[in-house]
């Protein structure tokens, strides 16, 4: 029998249960994958407090993990058994040792890429491909502004950008991830803990603000944010660790200089084939060449995923997590 983690009801940690359940043979369109590692994402926690709606309960978490390919179903013809892949697409259900997964949302992992590295990067490494190249694409040159750099999209988005011939000014929480943030390309941080981060930012501007901010703090950085814009400049809201930021009145955006406002989300950014292929091509092109380093800082067992849940909650990781099944 193979075990998963699923919870029956939403709400904290505790719910996190680890259990029997039944996986199958694959149907049309579908491979059965055997996981070998699973990524540890903030969006589990907004599926498993029921901030985002998931399926019927009982359900299973997570959408992003590595393994190897057991079986394939009927009209799949580029993945076969045997063959490394990864993904970070829903269906939600990677918190098990094994399930089933369309075929369409799997990519092959290249040689040189690890099943722990891949399960670490795939979600958090696509949404800085989006946030960096396709929904605000940052020019050498340019000054942005990224939240919770020390996080786990935070180093890679670091990397990436320093990559792309930008400036990072990055918040943090601790004198701690500032340095870990500053290792990882940021040239500026900000320790929003003591610091008031729209200060430093007109500071570190000269008064002119920032074409782009990269929000996925959300509540307590929402309107703050906004203020480190230059006119024109965009918004982009792409989580909300702090919880979700109070109903905005649009006219704000003209009001703080003409601004553009974005909520999107990785599987829109991901949705299509090509756009897959191309987000996960790129991300393994700037891995393999050194430009972004990928750092597993902790790992859990699955069965483990409720302590997983209170560490990330808490803020006590750093980088990725890794739950090993």
């Amino acid at each position: 029998m193979t075990k998963a983690i699923q919870i029956h009801e939403t709400g904290g940690p505790e719910v996190l249960k680890w259990e029997d359940v039944e996986v199958g043979d694959p149907g049309e369109g579908q491979i059965r994958v055997r996981h070998t590692a699973v990524g540890l994402n903030y969006i589990d926690v907004y599926f498993r407090t029921g901030l985002y709606p998931g399926p019927d309960l009982p359900f299973s978490l997570g959408l992003e993990a590595a393994g190897v390919v057991e079986a394939v179903g009927a009209d799949v013809s580029d993945l076969a058994a045997g063959d490394r892949i990864a993904y970070a697409a829903p269906p939600i259900g990677a918190y098990s040792e094994a399930r089933l997964m369309p075929a369409a949302k799997a990519v092959k992992l290249p040689d040189g890429i690890e099943d722990t590295q891949a399960a670490a990067m795939m979600l958090q490494g696509m949404t800085s491909e989006y946030l960096l190249r396709r929904c605000y694409p940052v020019q050498k040159g340019q000054t942005i502004l990224f939240h919770a750099a020390a996080g786990g999209v935070g180093l890679i988005v670091c990397q990436w950008a320093k990559h792309l011939g930008a400036t990072v000014i990055g918040t943090v929480s601790s004198d701690e991830k500032a340095e870990l943030a500053k290792a990882h390309g940021c040239d500026h941080t900000i320790i929003y803990t003591r610091e008031n981060f729209v200060d430093r930012v007109k500071e570190l501007t000269d008064g002119k603000g920032l074409p782009v901010v990269y929000d996925g703090v959300g509540k307590t950085t929402f309107m703050d944010s906004l203020d480190c814009l230059e006119p024109r400049g965009m918004m982009v809201s792409f989580g909300q660790s702090s919880g979700a930021a109070d109903p905005l009145n649009a006219g704000i955006l003209s009001q703080k200089g003409s601004l553009y406002l974005t909520r999107p989300t990785l599987m829109t950014y991901t949705a299509k084939r090509e756009d897959l292929v191309e987000s996960s091509g790129a991300l393994f092109e700037v891995v393999q060449s050194g430009a972004v380093k990928i750092e597993v800082n902790q790992t859990f067992a699955l069965k483990d995923a409720a302590d997983a849940h209170r560490a990330l909650e808490g803020r006590k990781t750093t980088g990725s997590t890794v739950l090993l099944p």
